[in-house]
């Protein structure tokens, strides 16, 4: 499945298994509507999501649903993560429990509140 290059999202979830499947939209939808003008693309092979830059990424994996949302995104929600494997900026959801969809959309308004922040910064600079 991860040696081609998928062109879009789509194409991306078309190669999943139906239940694998299922947890990537649900993903995707609970992202999209936490930041609904985050544009969808593919970055490095997996979906992702980008407004002023890249908020988070999702992929699948043998046993767990891989969310990246960057570094800060991880360490801004440590209590709330307790419970799942993560790295600095990677977090495992089970494939056999069900997405903590809430948690997810918090981190990604998290990281968007970010991204603007850090564009305001950036115009003050200039």
């Amino acid at each position: 499945m991860m040696n081609a290059k998928p062109s879009s999202v789509e194409e991306y979830l078309s190669w999943c298994s139906p239940e694998v499947r299922e947890k990537l939209e649900q993903m995707r939808t609970t992202i999209l509507k936490a930041v609904p003008k985050a544009k969808e693309v593919v970055s490095y092979q997996v979906p992702a999501y980008k407004t002023t830059e890249v908020l988070v990424y999702f992929a699948a994996a043998k046993k767990h649903i891989g969310f990246y949302p960057t570094n800060s995104g991880v360490s801004q929600f440590k209590k709330e993560l307790k419970k799942y494997l993560t790295t600095t900026g990677a977090i495992q959801f089970p494939l056999d429990k069900p997405l903590p969809l809430k948690l997810i959309a918090d981190i990604t308004l998290f990281r968007a509140a970010e991204a603007q922040a850090k564009l305001e910064l950036k115009k003050k600079k200039i």
